[in-house]
């Protein structure tokens, strides 16, 4: 039996999920009269878009239209068949004078009607509400997938985001110094060559400045396929800031809860009623007819009633073919759980690191890097300390910068796969 009753109660989850973020995008992102504003784009307002523009979700809800239609369809009973036959036309002597019911020709009215046995209509119904079942979690499947690629894009573009404001920073100290080392060198105290390694670093911030645009837009154009925004992708931008770094309350997750391997469960069920359904297939269905002959100028009534004869074959084939799709069901459960298991194993490692990681930045280590930058520039301003020394110091705390701004997006990331994997988003 097919559990609709946990299908409805997931369906309800989610539409308790989504209809917050359609109210707040309805207020803050797109007002009545108004185009959505992307210059501050908050991922709750990306994903209320992603719930009304995104591609994917609307092709497996089509998929859903579809697997419903199947199912009105399998239940109907086959429709009876009219014929109507004209002999004994003789063409040498005519067809006689007066009406055309008195004209001398055989005329048959027929009607025939299928009449099914060994429940096959009744198979028919439960495959076709099995593979529904399975197309409706195969829906849910695209909101967990869908929804997980929608937060990788956003935590991409506030990294993105962040690499660009630092490689902005180091371009506006690197001019300041280019400015102050000029003047040092007409004061006579500092060499040219010093000042020409200050230019080329200046010179190198702007290519990793153009470098950082680049992948920034990038970012832009990836968020903004998932949210149907291409046309304003050069507007968006992340108003976020990176989630707090706090441990797991419990790594405990089920992989029969998530809505791939109940898709897989219920193709199961499905191909288990394409079994049965090939086996009905040697049960004789029989047609039976009812027939008016008119011949003037008399009437005649028959029955007529018509079996299949099982004289080449017993339908082996279909039958073998449908156990096959059977084994093969129950193979991909198999597989599907498998993989289910080691996503959620892969997100709890991963989670796992970028905790640590992440912690150890925040505590003392970009801390460090910017008191050591600091020193340097004091020492340097003050003449006790070299240019190589400060470059180095620079390029020290930039690559720590980076390094830290990307431990907070693999946490935000890896955070948002541990709950993908696990749906704790939908419980």
């Amino acid at each position: 039996m097919i559990r609709k009753d946990h299908y409805f109660i997931q369906t309800g989850l989610i539409l308790a999920l989504f209809m917050p973020c359609a109210v707040h995008a309805s207020e803050s992102v797109a007002p009545a009269g108004h185009s959505p504003v992307f210059s501050q784009l908050s991922l709750h307002d990306a994903e209320a878009l992603w719930a009304e523009r995104n591609r994917a979700l609307k092709l497996a809800n089509d998929a859903v239209a579809g697997a419903e239609a199947d199912r009105v369809g399998a239940a109907q009973r086959p429709n009876p068949q009219l014929s109507i036959n004209t002999a004994s036309i003789n063409p040498s002597a005519g067809i006689g004078s007066g009406a055309l019911r008195d004209k001398q020709m055989d005329t048959i009215f027929r009607v025939d009607q299928l009449i099914e046995r060994g429940s096959k209509r009744e198979l028919r119904t439960r495959t076709a509400e099995a593979r529904l079942d399975a197309s409706r979690r195969d829906f849910a499947e695209s909101i967990r997938s869908q929804r997980f690629a929608l937060h990788q894009a956003y935590y991409d573009l506030m990294l993105a985001q962040e690499k660009r404001h630092i490689a902005e920073e180091n371009i506006v100290l690197y001019q300041k110094t280019l400015h102050a080392a000029e003047l040092r060198l007409k004061a006579g105290d500092l060499s040219a060559s010093d000042v020409s390694r200050i230019r080329v670093e200046a010179l190198r911030a702007e290519n990793e400045s153009r470098q950082a645009v680049a992948d920034f837009e990038k970012a832009q154009i990836v968020l903004a396929y998932l949210i149907g925004a291409e046309r304003e992708a050069r507007s968006l931008n992340a108003a976020d800031a990176w989630p707090a770094i706090s441990a797991v309350a419990s790594f405990d997750a089920r992989v029969d809860g998530r809505a791939d391997v109940q898709a897989a469960a219920s193709r199961v069920h499905a191909a288990e009623s394409v079994r049965d359904l090939a086996r009905s297939l040697k049960t004789r269905d029989v047609t039976v007819g009812l027939q008016f002959e008119h011949y003037p100028p008399a009437n005649t009534y028959g029955v007529g009633v018509s079996i299949p004869l099982f004289v080449n074959h017993q339908y082996e084939g279909e039958i073998r073919r449908a156990e096959a799709e059977l084994q093969m069901a129950r193979d991909g459960l198999e597989q599907v759980r498998g993989l289910a298991q080691s996503e959620i194993f892969k997100a709890r490692t991963d989670l796992e690191a970028a905790i640590e990681r992440g912690r150890r930045f925040e505590d003392s280590l970009l801390a460090e890097a910017e008191r050591s930058s600091r020193a340097a520039e004091f020492a340097f301003g003050h003449g006790a300390m070299g240019v190589m020394d400060l470059l180095d110091a620079r390029r020290t705390l930039k690559l720590i910068q980076i390094e830290s701004a990307t431990s907070r997006a693999d946490y935000a990331k890896a955070l948002a796969s541990w709950r993908a994997a696990t749906q704790e988003n939908l419980q």
